[in-house]
């Protein structure tokens, strides 16, 4: 079998993921990165400071964009489309983009059919990336609309262990969620069955209340569930306030029919369980009295 070779446009927390599915003799996985001391090394990958470095394109079939776009449009593209629009070796691209495309649906489902409507900035952000490589002529693109990523080191045990975790409510609101050994599991699927044009929501079955896991988390640890604070008293960020302007619950029946995805954790309870057997509880500093004592 010819050695494949993956280049990850951005070496965070998903790209790590996928890197640890795909590690051994068959691949040939680089990663780029802004800065390498500021980035765990992981076995077998090969890291890359972009874009102060010139990356090597010759030979890469396969290629992961997880890098934010901006006001000025996705970074990979801008700087290097015309050349990976030309690749003759190329397999597979996957961009990672997110569900704020679909923007607010009033707490009601939504597909890959729904139209892109994004009612916030980073929505929009994506939104036009999205287009964007989808306008590059004979790329073997597939979309991945992310919804929350959760996982080991990303979760919302830290917070309860600080005392600084509030159980924020705005009636109505949900939320969609995906662990990200999840996510890795189906790219590594799309990966071995390229279906270029294709857009996957990538989520789990359960849309849920921000506070309803909050509270579940609080449960596993043993803290006491924090009181509830009105989303119009809690005094949020513009940013954080901005999530909270999406509601909506995401479908994710294309992975699984198109796929054969089945998902490790369908729901935030038996992900949470996951992240806290996962999680070195020690590097946590626990609240002197529990919140509200």
């Amino acid at each position: 079998m010819t050695k494949k070779t993956l280049l990850c446009f951005g070496f965070g927390y998903t790209a790590r993921a996928l890197a640890q599915v795909l590690t051994g003799p068959d691949w040939r996985i680089l990663g780029t990165t802004r800065d390498r001391a500021e980035i765990t090394p992981v076995e077998g990958v090969e890291l890359l400071t972009w874009p102060s470095e010139d990356v090597p394109l010759d030979g890469v079939t396969h290629i992961l964009l997880s890098i934010s776009p901006s006001e000025e449009g996705d970074p990979v593209l801008n700087a290097l489309g015309a050349r990976i629009a030309e690749l003759p070796s190329l397999e597979w691209v996957g961009y990672l983009s997110t569900t704020a495309v679909y923007g607010d649906h009033d707490g009601a489902w939504v597909d890959e059919a729904t139209p892109i409507t994004p009612s916030s900035q980073r929505g929009d952000w994506r939104a036009r990336a999205e287009a964007d490589w989808q306008a590059l002529p004979e790329l073997p693109l597939h979309i991945f609309r992310l919804a929350g990523i959760y996982g080991p080191g990303r979760g919302p045990f830290a917070k309860l262990m600080s005392g600084r975790a509030r159980r924020i409510v705005k009636p109505g609101q949900v939320f969609s969620r995906i662990h990200v050994e999840d996510i890795a599991q189906v790219l590594a699927a799309s990966i071995a069955q390229p279906n270029p044009g294709a857009v996957y929501n990538v989520c789990d079955d359960n849309p849920a209340p921000p506070q309803d896991v909050l509270g579940y988390a609080a449960e596993l640890l043993g803290l006491p569930v924090p009181a509830e604070v009105p989303f119009d008293e809690a005094g949020m960020s513009p940013m954080a306030r901005s999530f909270y302007g999406e509601n909506k619950r995401v479908r994710n029946d294309r992975i699984k029919a198109e796929l054969g995805v089945d998902l490790r954790y369908p729901d935030y309870r038996s992900g949470l369980r996951a992240v806290f057997a996962a999680e070195d509880m020690e590097r946590f500093v626990p609240p002197a009295d529990p919140p509200g004592v």
